[in-house]
This record gives C-alpha cells, sequence and structure tokens, in this order.
C-alpha cells in the first residue's frame, strides 16, 4: 500500500502565536499561576518548606507549563496542513495524536467557517467541513480569514459540481 503525503497547504504562521496565547489560558497559565500561589503561601506562612517545595513545583509544575507553551505550539504548526483536490478535501492536524483525513467532495454537507474570540485577534479562522460520515468533521484550524473564506468557498462549489457515489 503506497503511502499518504502530507497535504500540500500549511496554515498560516500566525496560527502559532493563537496556540501560544491558548496554551497560556488554558494549561501553562494557571499551572505557572498555582505554582506562584504555592510559592508565595509557602514563603508567607511555611518558610521551612520551601527546600523541598521550591524543586517540586520546578519539576510538576513550571517545567512541564513552559515545555508545553515553547512546544505544542511549533509541533502543532509542523502536523497542520490541509489540501483540497478536485474529489477530495485532506486535512492533517494534532499534535500529540495526529489524524489525517480524506473527505470526498462527494459526501460533504455543510462547511462552516468559526472565528473565536483570540482567533479574531489574530486573524484566523477555522473551516469545518461536515461530511455524511461517522468518524466526523474535518477541522482545518488557524487559515487566515482570506484563505478561510476562499476555501470555504471553493468547497462548496467543488461539492456541488461532484456527482455523489451510488451506494
Amino acid at each position: 500500500m503506497p503511502e499518504l503525503r502530507p497535504p500540500r497547504h500549511r496554515v498560516d504562521p500566525r496560527a502559532r502565536r493563537w496556540w501560544t496565547v491558548q496554551a497560556l489560558l488554558v494549561l501553562s497559565g494557571p499551572a505557572l499561576l498555582i505554582a506562584l500561589a504555592l510559592a508565595v503561601c509557602s514563603l508567607l506562612f511555611f518558610p521551612g518548606a520551601l527546600p523541598w517545595l521550591g524543586p517540586l513545583l520546578l519539576v510538576v509544575l513550571v517545567l512541564p507549563a513552559l515545555g508545553y507553551l515553547w512546544f505544542m505550539p511549533r509541533w502543532r504548526y509542523a502536523v497542520h496542513a490541509w489540501e483540497l483536490g478536485e474529489r477530495a478535501v485532506y486535512a492533517a492536524s494534532g499534535w500529540f495524536w495526529r489524524t489525517r483525513r480524506i473527505a470526498p467532495l462527494s459526501r460533504v454537507q455543510t462547511v462552516d467557517t468559526v472565528r473565536g474570540p483570540v482567533q479574531r485577534a489574530f486573524g484566523l479562522a477555522t473551516v469545518t467541513v461536515t461530511t455524511a460520515s461517522t468518524a466526523g468533521d474535518i477541522r482545518i484550524a488557524g487559515l487566515s480569514d482570506a484563505d478561510a473564506e476562499e476555501l470555504s468557498r471553493r468547497i462548496g462549489e467543488a461539492a456541488q459540481l461532484v456527482t455523489g457515489d451510488a451506494a
């Protein structure tokens, strides 16, 4: 069986900053705040605990939070890509669990463009292609607004031109 090549188009480079802000808001920021709060409480109320609590906080909270903040956006950017062919839309995503999905245009039911508040701040959008499949939607996150609009339009037009497969 031939190996599936990666999709041709990368997401917008601004997606790395968007994923970095997401990491700060969801995981790294709260972990760093918890570490800081525990260190300050220990310093104020239990100063004798700092010799063992400081290294523990560093290993358990600070280093993982900083590692996630640094590696996740770069790793995700290296994986996320998309392509629209004559008969199918193809997307690769993930950062730890990598997913590659190909959906025939004859199965496309809807195409949605979503812009969350943080995405809007970076001029980005996510295109979601819903198909007649139980495997779920194809999400192409981190596209520029213009690319997302163009891709949505092209998928919609291509899906109308492709005749459905006889089942």
